[in-house]
């Protein structure tokens, strides 16, 4: 479902060359979805190898790292652990959606309306076996480090942002303000034109960043407050949120009120809401104690191996790739060596 707190944060435009040299901890699972979802064929189809097994997250992992790379900024991906118990509700609505999606695409299939199969194929997206170890492999080729969290990945990638091993998290849900957050970065890719569902039309899409103190001060709010709007407006532990209540209403009731106790309008609903125990995941989280983040070499050959023996890319298009990235790590590498001598 994803947090709705887009008409309230501070949000501020910004290019990925902002980030050169800085460490940023991804949200790996929401960044593998995003690729599973849209890297597809007309007919809504996933890529896949010669033996059927679906590749288009790696191919998306192993793009988006060459950009990153080439422009010198230092990700790292944050792997789910277990979720918590309360999840098992947004969890089970997700699978229906996808059922539903389904029958939707197999119908859309069998009328010739490739639009339709491909926005309801988009719907049916799901991790499979084998590629979470497909994504920790193309990574560890890269020398890209990854870490493996309790729990919530978000919560661990927004940690690290607290202790200063990095500099910001990047997801597309806006969980990672309630996780406690510095920076959040959302569209953390190239600027582009995106296709907005169901229209004919596109949208141009940049890379945002969200300082949360900002956030916070610009609204008033305490980080224990900005938990209890989201958990008024709905999270995944909660993804009913509170019956007609809106980011600016949640907002208003707690900067009248201070806190969900104090809310003299939801008292009947919220006996039936463990925001305690909501609270308790945002505000004490498990997390993943990270001092530092090591970054390997590049195994060029090793990728090369992997995409187009294993996994049937093309050794063209994958050279030609990975020859630009050689391009500019070279690049900057002799600016480095001038400014020092």
């Amino acid at each position: 479902m994803g947090l709705d707190l887009k008409q309230l944060v501070v949000r501020e435009k910004t290019k990925l060359e902002s980030f050169q040299t800085k460490v940023v901890a991804i949200d790996a699972y929401n960044a593998i979805y995003q690729f599973l979802a849209i890297i597809r064929g007309p007919d809504g189809m996933q890529l896949s190898d010669s033996q059927g097994r679906v590749t288009s997250h790696i191919s998306g992992l192993f793009y988006r790292n060459i950009n990153f790379l080439s422009l010198g900024i230092k990700p790292v991906y944050v792997f789910d652990g277990k979720p918590p118990s309360l999840k098992s509700a947004e969890i089970e609505r997700r699978r229906q959606i996808k059922k539903d999606a389904t029958v939707k695409y197999e119908r859309a299939i069998a009328d010739g309306n490739l639009e339709d199969a491909r926005k309801f194929a988009q719907q049916t997206t799901a991790m499979r076996d084998g590629m979470v170890e497909d994504s920790k492999k193309i990574l560890s080729l890269f020398g890209v480090p990854y870490i493996d969290a309790p729990s919530e990945g978000e919560a661990t990638a927004a940690h690290m942002t607290q202790t200063g091993v990095a500099y910001a998290s990047a997801s597309q849900d806006f969980d990672s303000i309630l996780f406690g957050a510095k920076r959040l970065i959302r569209n953390f890719t190239n600027s582009g034109r995106r296709k907005i569902p169901n229209r004919n039309s596109y949208m141009e899409i940049e890379p945002e960043i969200i300082e949360t103190q900002k956030t916070l001060e610009a609204l008033g709010l305490t980080k224990e407050q900005i938990v209890d709007v989201g958990i008024l407006i709905g999270t995944d532990f909660n993804p009913d949120g509170f019956e007609r209540i809106g980011p600016k209403t949640a907002l208003k009731m707690i900067k009248d009120h201070s806190r969900l106790e104090d809310i003299p309008k939801i008292q009947e609903e919220l006996e039936s809401v463990p925001y305690e125990q909501i609270r308790k995941i945002f505000l004490e989280p498990k997390v993943s104690e990270i001092s530092k983040v090591d970054f390997g070499e590049i195994d060029y050959e090793g990728i090369v191996k992997y995409l187009s023996e294993e996994r049937d890319f093309s050794v063209d298009r994958v050279n030609s790739s990975l020859n630009r990235l050689k391009k500019a790590i070279e690049k900057k590498s002799q600016t480095l060596e001038q400014w020092f001598s």
